[in-house]
């Protein structure tokens, strides 16, 4: 059954006023409304009631399609939201008296949910001020363990993840923009970046066929973005995934990494979005698909216009979101300061601290020594290896191993056009000439990061560290008398592009 022309805003307007619609008490009833759907927030429960369109992306414009894509969505987003997705229900009646759940043949289908706060959302934090490193952090956690361990890989045989399968909805999206866009600024402005990203999809297609082979296409969220996120009760909730078109779905897990960091572009909290990229490659190893993050995330701005449009084109509003993205957009296929930067000091010397806020405020990708050495063992970050002084994971030849790793990454970071910092001790020449060498065949500035600090506070910070377990380093103090006894001081020629820093707090 398909609606008339005035029946959804009968049907909504009766639902959002009418108590005795629901078999449910309720409380102060209210509507969200996106582009796409209406949600009903009854208290308790909220209703998600699919709109009847066609715009080519997607087509709710029959109920039985509604029904389908109604189930799909509880069964997709139970997956990081089991707790919220109740199920679907039916609504019975007649647009002017409809009953959830009621007897009788359905008018309508809803995704029942348990209604959690509307300005929970990520992005009304972001607006209120109260988003930070602590959503940023559980996002990264989450998001790695749901890509590397619940998603299900595209298999070979499937079209999804090939190279003509991510032109599509590229492509489908420039044509919908050029369809809606007027201004003669913004059809020029829409013409680069349509020239650019055929340009850069015919450079990575090999890359992306690479990715589908190696397990990296899976079953994603699809729809990523701050307001798809959630804050309840100290925890990080997922939901509203996209259930209306596989091929959205079905996509390279760095494509879905890439829509949260554009979103966080977009907002102005660069350091946010450089802190879940680092978090999320930290935990996943994926570095190889940072190549591929500039060409999705433009596509992701520009998904973001497209919405934008169809949202102003149904309340007559103005296009300047669209134009703010586009503008992201167009930032977004610009080249970057690449440079090599690499870390000098002992364990506890602060490292870490030091690294994680430059590659907030510089924009950089970091590779950490005692993250990598362990995944090279196939061991978690926050696993003990019980390696001893110059035993097991820190014997010679497994630090050799570390290094030359951490070089290969980073080179492969540095062709991709990524500035690169290493947090790693780097206590002898070999290992510091390794990366000068590194940055010398790349052309690329080089910089000696040399933190200094007193050994009563190392030997205090060593302590503790190992009191808490918390840090992926396993250094302990007759670690850090072995490195005060074999380190090799910075020699003149090394002076020149070091850069001394203090002891920071930690």
């Amino acid at each position: 059954m398909k609606y008339q022309a005035d029946q959804p805003p009968l049907l909504i307007r009766t639902l959002l006023t009418d108590p005795s619609c629901y078999d449910h008490a309720v409380g102060q009833i209210r509507l969200i409304e996106t582009h796409i759907s209406w949600v009903l927030l009854t208290g308790k429960f909220a209703y998600k009631i699919k709109k009847p369109l066609d715009l080519g992306f997607l087509d709710f414009s029959t109920l039985a399609r509604r029904q389908h894509t109604c189930a799909e969505e509880v069964r997709l987003n139970r997956r990081l939201a089991v707790e919220i997705y109740i199920g679907v229900i039916a609504i019975t009646g007649s647009p002017a008296a409809p009953q959830i759940n009621g007897r009788g043949k359905p008018i309508e289908y809803a995704v029942k949910m348990h209604q959690f706060p509307p300005d929970a959302t990520l992005d009304r934090l972001d607006e209120s001020g109260e988003l930070g490193i602590e959503q940023i952090d559980q996002i990264a956690a989450r998001l790695a363990h749901f890509h590397l361990t619940e998603c299900a890989r595209a298999p070979a045989t499937s079209p999804w993840g090939d190279p003509d399968s991510i032109a599509r909805p590229v492509a489908e999206n420039f044509q919908l923009l050029f369809a809606r866009l007027r201004g003669a600024a913004e059809i020029q402005q829409l013409t680069a970046l349509q020239n650019w990203s055929r340009s850069e999809h015919e450079r990575l297609a090999p890359l992306m066929e690479k990715r589908k082979h190696d397990g990296w296409v899976r079953e994603c969220h699809g729809d990523l973005h701050l307001g798809n996120l959630a804050w309840v009760d100290g925890q990080l909730l997922i939901f509203d995934c996209i259930e209306f078109d596989p091929a959205l779905r079905w996509i390279d897990v760095i494509s879905e990494v890439a829509f949260c960091f554009m979103d966080l572009l977009h907002r102005r909290r660069y350091g946010l979005a450089m802190r879940l990229l680092n978090a999320w490659l930290e935990s996943t190893g994926d570095y190889a698909g940072v190549a591929l993050l500039h060409y999705y995330a433009v596509y992701r701005a520009l998904v973001r216009a497209k919405v934008a449009i169809l949202r102003a084109a149904q309340s007559d509003g103005s296009n300047a979101e669209a134009a703010s993205c586009l503008q992201l957009a167009e930032s977004l296929t610009g080249s970057m300061p690449t440079q090599l930067w690499i870390t000098h000091g002992l364990s506890g010397s602060g490292k870490t601290t030091l690294t994680q806020s430059l590659l907030q405020e510089q924009g950089m990708i970091r590779l950490r020594s005692d993250v990598e050495r362990k995944r090279l063992a196939g061991l978690g970050a926050l696993t003990r290896s019980d390696s001893g002084v110059g035993k097991g994971l820190y014997a010679q030849h497994a630090s050799q191993r570390t290094y030359e790793h951490l070089a290969r990454l980073a080179e492969g970071l540095l062709e991709a056009g990524w500035p690169v910092i290493i947090d790693a001790a780097c206590l002898t020449r070999w290992q510091r000439d390794l990366f000068r060498d590194l940055a010398r065949r790349c052309e690329v500035p080089f910089r000696i990061l040399d933190i200094q600090v007193d050994q009563a506070t190392l030997r205090k910070r060593i302590s503790l560290r190992t009191a808490q377990g918390e840090d992926a380093s396993e250094a302990d103090l007759r670690v850090l008398q072995q490195q005060i006894e074999t380190a090799k001081p910075l020699d003149a020629d090394e002076l020149s592009v070091t850069s001394v820093y203090p002891a920071r707090p930690i």
